[in-house]
């Protein structure tokens, strides 16, 4: 910035309570100015509509594909709710990490402590991972903040990026936010310490991975033990976005030489069902159900409620 434009700013330029702008920062969201009293403001671009991956989001607004499926950029909603991935009519392909993405890195360095999977009759979208109250939590992927502010769902203090790879990523419970919404990050930047905020029970990262708002196992492309990638290159199928689906599920050879995908069974609970019911019809047993599902002979079951059996 040139010393006039500095000069006409700080004269020019207040906010709503009347502080002098002292200096402003380009990014690709808008202009960041900064206030007299250290306080700053995005003025962001009216003509960004959230888009990091424009051949990606080609692909899932096409009819094709079982679109269109809608993206928005939303910095105080968590996601939208209004696509079904289960839906998919085709296999979407990612490219993880390359020149045009970036790089990977853990976000914390600690043991998984709960995994994707049914939890006491309630599904858990995500991964915990060990961390002590002040670790510093770090970006997955390159990116942009979507979202930066304390959650009232449970979520506690939440950060989520948006990421030139197609993905988005949730960092849960922190106990201090060190990113805004509009900021631009780099894979291994820090975006906040680690806590215990929300409905958490004891100091841990929650990290989601999802998928135009739909969440998937981090498992699928994650290797929590070697703390790497399992692949570069991610193929996105419908059972994919299934509660439950493991990573440990497999691609079946037919015999005429291709693959078809074999997704595990789920049976969606009916009014007046029980498990013993449920069991019976499925041809399993109970125990089955409880230990595939996390669930205990007692659980209350939920009508709606997505129960795997297989």
């Amino acid at each position: 910035m040139n010393i006039l434009r500095i000069f006409l700013i700080s004269f020019v330029c207040f906010n709503a309570i009347g502080q002098r702008a002292l200096d402003t920062v380009n990014s690709k969201l808008g202009e960041l100015v900064l206030y007299t009293d250290q306080s700053w403001e995005l003025i962001q671009d009216d003509a960004f509509n959230g888009i990091l991956n424009e051949d990606i989001h080609n692909v899932m607004t096409s009819a094709e594909i079982g679109g269109p499926y809608t993206l928005k950029w939303d910095a105080n909603d968590c996601y939208s709710r209004s696509n079904d991935l289960t839906k998919l009519k085709d296999t979407v392909w990612l490219c993880l990490e390359g020149d045009s993405t970036g790089g990977f890195t853990m976000p914390i360095d600690g043991p998984v402590t709960s995994r994707y999977k049914y939890r006491n009759g309630k599904f858990h979208n995500g991964i915990d991972l060990d961390l002590v109250t002040g670790d510093t939590v770090v970006c997955a992927f390159d990116g942009v903040v979507r979202y930066a502010q304390s959650n009232s769902g449970g979520y506690g203090n939440l950060v989520i990026i948006r990421h030139y790879n197609g993905l988005e990523t949730y960092y849960a419970h922190l106990s201090k936010l060190l990113v805004f919404s509009g900021q631009r990050v780099s894979s291994g930047e820090v975006l906040g310490l680690g806590g215990n905020t929300g409905h958490s029970f004891g100091s841990h990262l929650h990290f989601e991975v999802r998928f135009y708002d739909s969440s998937m196992n981090p498992e699928e492309l994650i290797d929590f033990k070697k703390k790497e990638l399992k692949k570069t290159n991610l193929l996105l199928h419908k059972t994919m976005f299934r509660p439950g689906v493991s990573p440990s599920d497999e691609w079946k050879k037919k015999p005429n030489g291709s693959s078809e995908y074999v997704a595990k069974k789920y049976y969606r609970v009916r009014s007046g069902d029980t498990l013993s019911a449920i069991a019976e019809r499925n041809r399993t047993s109970i125990n089955s159900l409880c230990r595939l599902n996390g669930l205990r002979t007692t659980s209350i079951l939920q009508i709606g409620q997505n129960l795997r059996v297989k």
